[in-house]
């Protein structure tokens, strides 16, 4: 993993909840960590990350997460089995 993976990462776990993480770089962390995204209703997108489904909404009025938004993703990372512990691990 990237430092920049493992910093976005490390953003959606921190607290207090951020409120400046960018679409583009959950993004960027979902397609490096094997999701599969695509785009449902609205602004919802439809993942699949290691055989769990959960759907998140691209930010609207800009491209960071609220902090509920942020929270959401968090719990739904940690429903697959992605956690900071967990990425770690995974470096060679």
């Amino acid at each position: 993993m990237s430092h920049k993976h493992r910093n976005v990462l490390q953003a959606i776990y921190h607290e207090p909840v951020s409120a400046n993480i960018q679409w583009r770089e959950v993004e960027s962390l979902l397609h490096h960590l094997g999701a599969e995204i695509e785009p449902s209703h609205g602004a919802r997108f439809r993942i699949v990350l290691n055989r769990r489904e959960f759907f998140v909404h691209h930010p609207h009025h800009s491209n960071e997460f609220s902090k509920p938004e942020v929270k959401h993703l968090r719990e739904c990372l940690a429903s697959a089995g992605v956690t900071l512990s967990s990425y770690d691990e995974q470096k060679p």
